[in-house]
């Protein structure tokens, strides 16, 4: 305690994937820490809760996979089939999906420092195993991954965030619930002094040396999503937590940060019409809908939108959210037929789900509710279109249509097998890309872009990394790789303010 007030080395604001792998960094470099949680302790873990716990990294063998995951026997290894993703691959995805947009800096940080950071992970008691369920099909006698995205954390979502609550429990690290932060403290010149809070007893002042922020972004902001990302954004879904409202952002910007990165874009993707504003603990992320490539998707003008099967689920259903959302009444049904059934995840299968069944097209358009003429027409047309070539669902197969607009460029397949399911989807967000400048070393800069002594940033609410779309698990792999830097880097900081502070004594 220092006049009255308490004190920390370092104070983390958040408690999801990110700010959990701050506070770990930082005990690690000898920091006393201190984790500051907005949300009761029943909606802890911030987004992080909602994901699939999905890491994308960089890799050279299977065996690197292996490694991670452990203990497997040499006949599960050998029932796998896994192509190298190199950090080459990374990088050209990245550049490719953000329109060759992405901060390089940043970008190489997060690509090269990724498999290092999974192996650190795990010395952090955290588990992975083979997404076998989502990223991969049998193919003969093995199980083929695609789309360059092969562990999950044991348990999704939820397993992550509670491998590492209780590892930062079991070193030490005290985590407040209910207790929002509400203004970074400085001195006369900017630098970082501590943080002003409002717990369940009321406000107080910590006195610390640094503060990494990475409370999110600002998609659960209504007025904020309209602000930034234009008109009818206050009527999408929230995929995740209600607390990720802006106020981390806001508060550094409050004291001279700067703004960065695609401030109108977000990762969007396709929710099920009937689900809550915000996100269902119970539920998590299974109100997605993401089999899309293997089936149609139309509004209710009967009209198909996109292309389903541009590219690999991993690199659209970020982005087809949006699309969605900029179609009438904001609504979607996605048709499949039985040929289908056996390619589409266990989020179709849940109880709360917007499903249409029915044995004709037309008894399906009446259920939808929408345009039966057009809608059985586009089918026609469509089916009509579909290319006589080989199916594989596990590569880019080319099995396309031609002659329509818009094209169905792999996976073509035709929808001919009732009975037909069709379900409703609406646009949910999960984040907005638009937040804090910082370096690589997470050190956020002002409006001159001079780093404010003590400010460190990282997850949602560091921008640069993402504009227009991402790729597939590059979410939850940049939280851990900049939530470890910046507790590295604030440790370090605070260690060295602790020494110019004896000096001055």
């Amino acid at each position: 305690m220092t006049d009255g007030k308490e004190r920390f080395d370092v104070v983390v604001v958040g408690c999801g994937n990110a700010a959990l792998c701050t506070a770990l960094s930082a005990k690690e470099n000898g920091a006393n820490v201190l984790v500051l949680e907005k949300a009761p302790q029943e909606w802890r873990g911030g987004n992080s809760y909602f994901t699939g716990g999905l890491f994308r990294f960089g890799f050279n063998s299977a065996e690197d996979i292996f490694d991670l995951v452990g203990d497997l026997s040499e006949q599960e290894k050998a029932g796998v089939e896994i192509k190298p993703y190199t950090t080459d691959d990374f990088f050209d995805d990245m550049l490719r999906l953000t329109d060759n947009m992405t901060d390089g800096d940043l970008a190489n940080t997060l690509i090269f420092q990724s498999l290092p950071t999974m192996k650190w992970l795990r010395t952090k008691n955290v588990r992975f195993l083979m997404a076998s369920g989502r990223q991969a099909f049998k193919v003969g006698d093995k199980l083929r991954f695609w789309g360059g995205l092969i562990l999950e954390a044991v348990g999704g979502g939820v397993g992550l965030v509670d491998m590492e609550i209780e590892q930062a429990e079991k070193e030490g690290i005290e985590i407040r619930y209910a207790s929002k932060a509400t203004r970074l403290l400085t001195d006369r010149m900017g630098k970082i002094t501590g943080i002003e809070v409002r717990g369940p007893e009321g406000p107080y002042e910590i006195e610390a040396a640094a503060v990494v922020m990475a409370a999110g972004g600002f998609q659960a902001n209504t007025e904020m999503r309209c602000r930034y990302l234009g008109p009818d954004w206050e009527l999408a879904k929230v995929r995740g937590t209600p607390y990720n409202t802006g106020e981390g952002i806001q508060m550094a910007l409050d004291i001279g940060a700067q703004s960065h990165g695609h401030w109108s874009s977000s990762h969007t993707v396709q929710w099920d019409i009937c689900a809550p504003p915000f996100g269902d603990r119970k539920v998590g992320e299974s109100f997605q809908k993401h089999s899309y490539p293997f089936g149609i998707i139309v509004n209710i003008n009967g009209e198909r939108f996109v292309d389903e099967g541009a590219d690999f689920r991993n690199y659209t259903y970020a982005e087809y959210g949006r699309r969605v959302l900029r179609q009438p009444s904001r609504t979607a049904w996605q048709v499949f037929d039985q040929k289908c059934i056996s390619l589409m995840r266990d989020e179709y299968r849940i109880r709360e789900v917007t499903k249409c069944k029915a044995d004709t097209l037309e008894d399906l358009a009446k259920q939808m509710d929408i345009d039966s003429e057009v809608f059985v027409n586009t089918m026609k047309e469509y089916n009509a279109a579909v290319q006589d070539t080989e199916f594989n669902p596990t590569i880019l197969d080319g099995k396309k249509t031609m002659g329509i607009d818009p094209p169905k460029s792999n996976w073509a397949q035709r929808i001919d097998k009732p009975p037909y399911e069709a379900y409703g989807v609406t646009a949910g967000i999960t984040f907005t890309f638009g937040g804090l400048k910082t370096r690589n070393t997470t050190q956020v800069l002002d409006t001159e872009n001079n780093p404010i002594p003590g400010l460190y940033a990282c997850g949602e609410l560091m921008g640069g990394l993402f504009y227009y779309n991402y790729p597939g698990g590059s979410g939850l792999m940049s939280g851990a790789v900049f939530g470890k830097i910046a507790g590295e880097n604030a440790a370090r900081h605070a260690a060295d303010t602790e020494k110019n502070i004896g000096r001055s004594n």
